[in-house]
């Protein structure tokens, strides 16, 4: 791996811990929030009650109780688990009789519950909301079928954050999902509380990529009314019926059937233009023409350096109205410039995602 490419991924890497522990944060907060009287009465029973419970202990004349030792017995009495013979004093005696009742009351307002949801996070919607809330830039794809998966593949090794967002998805998918680390939303993409758990209002594209034409409309057109300056990639199967959407919804790609291509729809989630890829001696190749980011890697360096360090062929460069074909090896790329790049297919992704910069949010 490059060196830069090897700084920004280790850079992501501390980005992810930062994100999940705010994800952890906002999660736990919401489950709080749901569960915070059975926990109350459960801190309340255990910590006070039980510092009640040592203060009488040491006034009946018994030894006294460590301040430490007090909540134990507590849960101790409410599990039925004598810690010592019963006491004969009433206001002992009280305790090891009412705590039981006290328990199954708590276990039934909740607290088990909680427990069971804190550990099990990744088994909840919730927990999944909570990472997503933490994302900005990403790529929400609509549609996790055969086309859907392939592309939400390809975004993940571009190193890219994307969201899943669908309505129903079988266990061989989700765990596919799970070993690539893609969140999945699960709900009508055509729903904007949906796209709102999937972080439409951060997002910076959205794929539609469902088999179904009049679906992927109806939800690139609310997309659009949350979100004017999305960057909107979709699926279609009927020619006219994209030439609508380009001309009315100001959708940037439409792809026909006879187009589909899973890296060509991410590049163009990014606002990349890929090629098929071609086969040649038993090796894919592709070309991709993107527009130079400010902080790219290319910046300031030249034709020559690129082609020999990053391993591919420099084919076109444009900018201000003059295009030069196969540019002379002492040219300089400069930010803003419309580049065209000719490399193997993995090449080309790499490229695409170390020039892709998001938009500030």
């Amino acid at each position: 791996m490059p060196y830069t490419a090897l700084i920004a991924h280790r850079r992501r890497k501390r980005s992810g811990f930062r994100r999940w522990l705010l994800a952890l944060w906002r999660d736990t907060s919401a489950l709080w929030r749901e569960f915070n009287r059975p926990i109350l009465i459960f801190l309340l029973v255990t910590i006070g009650g039980g510092f009640v419970y040592g203060e009488l202990h040491e006034f009946s004349g018994r030894e006294p109780l460590a301040l430490i030792d007090r909540p134990y017995i507590m849960l101790q009495l409410m599990i039925l688990e004598t810690p010592y013979d019963a006491p004969e004093e009433w206001y002992l005696i009280i305790y090891w009789y009412l705590l039981p009742f006290v328990a199954i009351f708590i276990l039934g307002d909740g607290v088990a519950e909680f427990v069971r949801l804190f550990l099990n996070r990744d088994e909840r919607n919730g927990w999944r909301e909570a990472l997503v809330s933490t994302y900005r830039n990403h790529v929400i794809v609509f549609g996790a079928g055969h086309v859907g998966l392939r592309v939400v593949r390809v975004l993940a090794e571009m190193d890219l954050e994307v969201v899943v967002l669908d309505n129903q998805l079988d266990e061989e998918k989700k765990f596919v999902l799970g070993e690539l680390d893609v969140p999945i939303i699960l709900g009508d993409g055509r729903n904007p509380i949906t796209l709102d758990k999937a972080g439409i209002r951060f997002a910076e594209a959205f794929v539609a990529c469902t088999g179904d034409d009049h679906v992927n409309l109806e939800t690139i057109m609310r997309v659009r009314q949350i979100r004017p300056d999305i960057r909107i990639v979709v699926r279609v199967w009927d020619d006219m019926l994209g030439a609508q959407m380009r001309q009315f919804i100001k959708v940037e790609s439409v792809l026909s059937s006879s187009g589909l291509s899973a890296p060509i729809f991410a590049g163009l989630a990014l606002g990349v233009e890929m090629t098929q890829s071609i086969n040649i001696d038993g090796e894919d190749f592709s070309t991709i023409k993107l527009v130079v980011s400010e902080r790219s890697f290319m910046v300031g360096r030249s034709v020559g350096d690129l082609q020999r360090e990053e391993k591919m062929d420099i084919v076109l460069i444009g900018n201000n109205g003059i295009t030069t074909v196969q540019p002379p090896h002492d040219v300089i790329v400069q930010a803003g410039d419309t580049v065209v790049i000719f490399a193997k297919h993995e090449r080309s992704l790499a490229v695409a995602a170390r020039n892709h910069q998001p938009k500030k949010r």
